[in-house]
Parts: structure tokens; C-alpha cells; sequence
């Protein structure tokens, strides 16, 4: 019992030790740029915005970079990153495997695919409806890419781990083929889809902030919900299936949740890679594998990881990189430990 509360007064001063550092980590970001704000104006004005203050005045033009185009920017990679993050750790659970992210199942070729369209087709005079913007093509894709696996790994009623991660990769090549017809097409104007695919926070704006929360928060609420049958899980599918976990359900669930954050996300922010396998594998490191503990903490470490990446990006270099490139970067040597790990067995 006394074991039991120390291990609960752990989780609660790593939150919030977790939660500090996101909330300061925003604070900061928000003040820098090629306009340095200090970080107690930056405080006042978001603030204000929030309601808690009303007789201060802040400068305008100060108002205006904060709340219109910084502030969009740090929530979003707060939700992009944490999103990214509890969809890898649902996926490692579900499939059983360490090196499962977010694009394992192909997701983001598909989300690649329909945003590229949504760039190349009004080059030729091909006119979209409006609606048909490349974010919600970008979602489409993403959306199709999945019916797509489901469809060609599922065998009556069974969804093979083996059998979907090979789907995936099936058709993520074919995907990533057709994404390279489109960029020979599109010719000169081709760098507009490979910046798309290089991953970018630079388009943020409020109402995709709206539905990056809706489906954030739908998505964790779900994944917590079935966090014990994901427990179960991983003892595997013949003592889950014991136990009473309906194996088939629960991976269709969680991969429709996943799917969902995952398309959200992507289609929003272009290609972001590798925050998805790293941050649940931080978590686990840290705090333990128990799906109740671990998904919240994945959200609040994929958040940190991805608006510190963009922070670098934006401010700290000569010129602003893609913030995909620096996650590649500095995920890919990650990717390559964690494979040598499970190769080795060392991790299950």
C-alpha cells in the first residue's frame, strides 16, 4: 500500500513537473522571433486574450504577432506533437511491435497523395471545389489510405498484426509512387508539393486549431478508455482473447481513433516523422509501460518534443528549416537504436 502511494505521488510530481515545462516551453516560444517580446508582456497579452486581465494595455502591433500568427502556432504543435504521440503508443500496443508510429500503416503517403493533388490539379486549370482544400483532401487521403490496409489485411473477422504492417507498407510504395508522378507533372512548380511533404507549423490559423482540439481530445479519450484491454494486450492475443478482450474490435477502434488524429494532424502540418516512435518510448523509459500513465504522457512528451523542434527551427537557425526535416534528423539515429534494441530482444 505504501509502495503503491509513492508510485502515485511519482506520476503526480512527474506531470507536473511535465506540464511546467510545456506551459513555460510555450510561453518562451511565443516570445521569440524576429520580433523579441518579453516573456511577462507575452504573460499580460494571452492573458488578456484569456479574459484574466482587463485594464492592461498591451501595443497592438505586440497583440497582433502573439495572437494571430505565434500563438496558433505553439498550440498546434503542442496538439500535432502530442496527437502523434498517443497514436504511435496506441499502435505499438495494438500491433505488438516498438517501431510502430503513426505512418507504419501508410497513413502519411496517403495524407501525402491527397495533398499533393490538392496542389498540382489547380496548376492545369483543373478547378476544386472549395471545400475540396488541401487540408481536407490531405484528411481524404489519409482516411482512404486506411480502408485500403484494413481492407486488404483483414481476413473474415481477424486483423493480423503481420498482415497489417505489410499492407501498410504495400501501400505506402504504392502511395509514394504515384506521389512521384505527381511532382513530375507538377515540373517547375514541383517545390510547392516538396515543401508540403518537408512538414511545416507555418500555416496554423484558430479554426485548425478547433478541430486539431476536437480531434485530440476524442482521440485520447478514447485510447484512455480502452488503456486496460491494451494492457492486456500485450501478455498477448491468445491470454487477451482469454481474458475477454474482443481482440478484433478493440484494434479496429483504436485504429480508427488513430487514424483520425493522425489524419488531422498531418493534413494540417504536412509530413512530421519519428515523434510518434520517440515519445512513447521516453515515456516508457521514465515512468513505466502501463497504458493508463503511459498514453497522457505521451501526449505531454510528443507536445514538448515537437514545439521545441519547431522553436529551433523558427528562431535558432539562419533560415526557417521544416520542422519534418529536423524530427527526421534527429529521429532516424533513434529509429536505427530502437530496431537494434528489439533485434536483440531487449525490448518487447
Amino acid at each position: 500500500m505504501h509502495k503503491h502511494r509513492r508510485n502515485r505521488m511519482r506520476l503526480y510530481l512527474w506531470g507536473a513537473v511535465g506540464f511546467a515545462v510545456l506551459l513555460f516551453l510555450m510561453l518562451f516560444s511565443v516570445s521569440q522571433g524576429f520580433m523579441h517580446i518579453p516573456i511577462k508582456d507575452s504573460a499580460v497579452i494571452i492573458m488578456k486574450w484569456l479574459g484574466l486581465f482587463h485594464n492592461t494595455e498591451m501595443p497592438k502591433i505586440e497583440t497582433a504577432i502573439i495572437l494571430d500568427v505565434r500563438l496558433p502556432r505553439v498550440l498546434g504543435a503542442a496538439l500535432i506533437g502530442g496527437s502523434l504521440a498517443v497514436s504511435g503508443a496506441v499502435l505499438q500496443g495494438i500491433l505488438l511491435n516498438p517501431l510502430a508510429d503513426p505512418y507504419t500503416l501508410g497513413l502519411s503517403s496517403g495524407a501525402a497523395l491527397g495533398a499533393s493533388l490538392g496542389l498540382v490539379l489547380p496548376m492545369f486549370g483543373i478547378v476544386i471545389p472549395h471545400f475540396f482544400s488541401v487540408e481536407v483532401l490531405a484528411f481524404l487521403g489519409a482516411a482512404g489510405t486506411l480502408l485500403a490496409v484494413l481492407f486488404i489485411a483483414s481476413t473474415g473477422n481477424r486483423l493480423n498484426n503481420t498482415n497489417l504492417i505489410l499492407a501498410g507498407v504495400i501501400v505506402s510504395a504504392i502511395l509514394s509512387a504515384a506521389i512521384g508522378l505527381l511532382k513530375f507533372i507538377a515540373d517547375e512548380q514541383v517545390s510547392v508539393i516538396i515543401f508540403w511533404l518537408m512538414g511545416s507549423l507555418s500555416e496554423l490559423d484558430m479554426a485548425k486549431l478547433l478541430i486539431l482540439t476536437c480531434t485530440a481530445i476524442l482521440g485520447i479519450s478514447v485510447s484512455i478508455f480502452f488503456s486496460r484491454d491494451l494492457n492486456i494486450m500485450a501478455m498477448g492475443e491468445k491470454t487477451a482473447s482469454t481474458l475477454g478482450v474482443n481482440i478484433f474490435r478493440l484494434r479496429l477502434i483504436l485504429l480508427l481513433v488513430t487514424s483520425l488524429m493522425t489524419a488531422a494532424a498531418v493534413s494540417f502540418s504536412g509530413i512530421i516523422g519519428f515523434i510518434g516512435l520517440i515519445a512513447p518510448h521516453i515515456v516508457r523509459f521514465v515512468i513505466g509501460p502501463d497504458n493508463r500513465t503511459l498514453l497522457p504522457f505521451s501526449f505531454l512528451t510528443g507536445a514538448v518534443l515537437l514545439l521545441s523542434a519547431d522553436t529551433i527551427t523558427r528562431v535558432y537557425l539562419p533560415a526557417e528549416v521544416p520542422v519534418g526535416i529536423l524530427t527526421a534528423l534527429l529521429g532516424g539515429p533513434f529509429f536505427c537504436f530502437i530496431f537494434r534494441k528489439s533485434i536483440k530482444g531487449l525490448i518487447k
